[in-house]
């Protein structure tokens, strides 16, 4: 490891030239403004920041709500065995080869357990991402949740409450979002649910769970995706008595759309295309779904009290002496407790630091009608952003809209407008170079004067003597 430590410190030195800072320091009331505060510290916000830096911008600094090294899903609620993306992808290193996934693996395992993985653990992920904000040094604050934003003197002023419970004031030019998949929202459980039974009877597949606390007990998961079989799967292993998965779907995803992505065109250029193509692109990668890999699928399967039952879905449950009783159009089932994994609701208002913005964000709604039987209330509710990953207004003449433009949303909510990018290692890559440079051309034109000044300013003389030398 301290090898490869050395070689990306030289491989980063033989690619240096233009990277050093170039924009102008700036202050208000005695303290520095960022340049770029950049929310999470996850896979996204490290992505982001490198490639902030590799741009010579390096006024940056990302904030965490989690203590470090508990950034993210990996070690919290993401409960499969590995990643579901091919060992392959890279995202963070930004195409520096002693920064991939494949240099660290090899640096602490070797190229013979390289060769024999499969995919990549999420704790080894996690401990990649580490290193990566490690060897690079870069900035993060941790314990630093975002209570608001607001737009003051022309900057945005962030809100954070720090692990002491005291405020903290940050002033910045700009800001990303890099808060992942609910980064847009807040994770879902139908109202039916939550309304009618107590909440120590359900957890959402987010949620921290005891599943200690479920051994021999009869476990209920709805959802399709790959999360709900990933709690299955650690429901059965804790020593459930039995565990049913129920799905409205008539039969179990099966394609993948997501592989078929994972090429330079639609990475690159899927937000280039008009309106009506990508909404249609969305609508056929939403019908496909994601999917459980086929490893994550047997997990469930080896044990002989699991089931999982197409067709089903929930449509009311009660509490009936101290059972949970869900009723579904194939009849009523019996459970201790219900995992639900429903995915998430795209509502920017549900986010406490977002409140402030929510009713002035374009959504797709407002900008775009789909051709008849072609409608979606879904895509409808995701912002509808401009070519920087920036946030639009849904009035030109809203003063609140130079904040937006201030604003750069990194998060799956950007999917519809910009296809995969902050939350998907797989087009980190290609997300990070088109975010990062909107941002750096924001913030060089910005002082498009101050540059020519320096410009007319310069006087270093490079042709020191007429003579030649001796």
């Amino acid at each position: 490891m301290e090898d490869l430590d050395r070689r990306v410190r030289e491989d980063l030195a033989k690619i240096s030239y233009a990277t050093r800072e170039w924009n102008f320091s700036r202050e208000h009331d005695g303290q520095r403004v960022l340049d770029v505060a950049v929310i999470g510290a996850g896979q996204g916000g490290i992505a982001t920041c490198f490639g902030l830096m590799r741009r010579g911008i390096s006024n940056v600094c990302m904030f965490d709500r989690a203590p470090e090294g508990g950034e993210g899903p990996w070690i919290t609620f993401a409960r499969m065995l590995t990643l579901r993306t091919p060992k392959y992808v890279t995202g963070p290193d930004l195409g520096i080869p002693s920064l991939t996934p494949q240099s660290w693996f090899e640096a602490k395992y070797g190229a013979q357990a390289w060769r024999d993985l499969d995919k990549i653990s999420r704790q080894d992920w996690q401990a990649y991402l580490d290193w990566v904000r490690d060897v690079l040094n870069l900035p993060v604050r941790n314990e630093h949740n975002l209570l608001d934003l607001d737009w003051q003197d022309d900057l945005v002023m962030l809100t954070f409450r720090c692990a002491t419970g005291e405020e903290k004031k940050v002033r910045a030019r700009k800001v990303v979002l890099a808060t992942g998949i609910e980064g847009g929202g807040k994770w879902y459980i139908p109202e039916f649910i939550s309304e009618n039974l107590p909440a120590n009877r359900y957890a959402h597949t987010s949620a921290t769970i005891d599943f200690a606390a479920l051994k021999n007990k009869r476990i209920g998961v709805l959802g399709a995706g790959a999360s709900a079989f990933d709690n299955a799967a650690t429901a059965l292993e804790a020593g459930a008595a039995r565990v049913d998965l129920c799905l409205r779907r008539k039969e179990i995803p099966s394609v993948n759309p997501y592989r078929w992505m994972e090429n330079a065109g639609f990475l690159s250029y899927f937000s280039e295309l008009p309106d009506l193509v990508r909404w249609r692109f969305m609508r056929r990668i939403y019908a496909l779904n994601q999917p459980p890999p086929q490893d994550t699928f047997w997990r469930c399967r080896r044990h002989e009290n699991f089931a999982f039952h197409v067709g089903t879905p929930w449509t009311g449950v009660r509490m009936e002496r101290n059972e949970v009783v869900v009723t579904t159009p194939k009849g009523k089932m019996r459970f201790d407790f219900l995992v639900v994994g429903t995915g998430f609701l795209i509502d920017m208002a549900q986010r406490p630091e977002l409140a402030r913005l929510a009713p002035h964000v374009a959504l797709w709604r407002d900008e775009f009608t789909p051709p008849t039987d072609e409608e979606s209330t879904l895509l409808g509710s995701y912002p509808y952003l401009g070519a920087k990953f920036q946030f639009l207004p849904k009035d030109s003449a809203d003063p609140l809209a130079p904040m937006l433009a201030a604003i750069h949303n990194f998060t799956f909510s950007a999917t519809p407008s910009m296809g995969l990018s902050g939350a998907s290692i797989s087009a980190m890559r290609f997300g990070v170079e088109k975010l990062t440079f909107g941002i750096g051309r924001d913030l060089f034109v910005e002082d498009g004067e101050r540059h020519l000044q320096s410009l007319v300013d310069y006087n270093v003389e490079e042709l020191v003597s007429l003579d030649p030398p001796g």
